[in-house]
């Protein structure tokens, strides 16, 4: 599993150009059992990168654009009265799927932005009374817009904590871009579609042996002690809850698996602990009067936690 593993990664990285970090970010997300939050702005392969993820991973994909008339009914489904046969018939919604692209989630009212968060939860949903299980391989990754935020709906902070990550998605260098521009040329003559290299069956096996990665007391407790440390800083008001912690472990235990060792490291641990923070904490209104990076605070947090040895 770990070789194919690598060669995931190599045909992902030939697919999308100039994002190998968050790339790999995806994976852990999808094998820790997570959701993702993904910020950037149009046109940089968002779509692209979690549509190519589906595919690699063998599993079924569906994109929702979320807008300001979108109703939970649109995402979960319903069910309506089939004449012929005399009966009440259920439409599954868009949900029921492996991998979920949710398009812009601020632009759609908090009421329809619950549906999918509970459905992300409880891995369920219920469709007038009756509910339903979603796949056990059920993964969500949505996209939000930096650069726009006129007629939209921003997630409360407490919605984002269910999400494991959040990603900073940035525009590729210019080799990188460069490149990019060269493949979509040549793509109607040399087009080559990625295709599956595992199972549903094989991936849920694979998330399986991650759980069982070994994280030392000490690197526990260094985890623990990162966390207790957004709470005690004046620059940032609302520090990280013990969720934050839990997800921290759980990706720093699927980035081991992806570096071939069966134990967690202190750098496995610093390498995921911003994108499981940054939608976590929130900063002190001086803080953001200054311009304050927010990864900047939390590496610079990171740096006052003795680490282990």
């Amino acid at each position: 599993m770990r070789e194919t593993i690598k060669s995931l990664l190599t045909k992902y990285q030939e697919k999308i150009i100039g994002q190998e970090e968050n790339l790999k970010y995806l994976l852990a997300a999808l094998l820790s059992g997570g959701h993702v939050l993904i910020e950037g702005v149009p046109g940089t392969g968002k779509t692209q990168m979690v549509k190519t993820l589906a595919t690699l991973v063998g599993g079924d994909f569906n994109r929702i654009q979320f807008t300001p008339d979108l109703l939970p009914s649109d995402i979960t489904g319903s069910k309506i009265f089939n004449m012929k046969e005399s009966y009440f018939q259920t439409l599954k919604g868009p949900v029921f799927t492996n991998v979920l692209l949710a398009d812009e989630i601020n632009r759609t009212p908090a009421k329809t932005q619950a549906a999918l968060l509970e459905a992300m939860e409880e891995k369920q949903v219920t469709i007038q009374g009756e509910t339903f299980q979603l796949p056990e391989l059920f993964f969500v990754a949505a996209t939000q817009n930096p650069i726009e935020y006129e007629g939209t709906y921003p997630l409360p902070e407490a919605q984002q904590d269910r999400f494991i990550f959040k990603l900073m998605i940035d525009f590729p260098g210019l080799a990188e871009e460069t490149k990019v521009l060269t493949n979509v040329l040549q793509e109607s003559v040399e087009s080559e579609e990625p295709v599956a290299l595992f199972t549903e069956e094989s991936l849920i096996q694979l998330k399986q042996e991650i759980k069982r990665v070994t994280i030392q007391q000490e690197v526990q407790q260094y985890i623990v002690e990162i966390v207790r440390q957004t709470r005690e800083q004046e620059t940032i008001q609302y520090g990280a809850s013990t969720r934050g912690a839990i997800a921290i472990a759980k990706t720093a235990q699927a980035w081991a698996y992806l570096a071939d060792r069966d134990y967690v490291t202190p750098d496995d641990v610093k390498q995921v602990v911003r994108p499981c923070l940054r939608h976590r904490i929130q900063l002190s209104p001086y803080a953001e009067l200054e311009g304050t990076n927010l990864d900047d605070i939390i590496a610079s947090l990171v740096g006052t936690v003795p680490v282990p040895r």
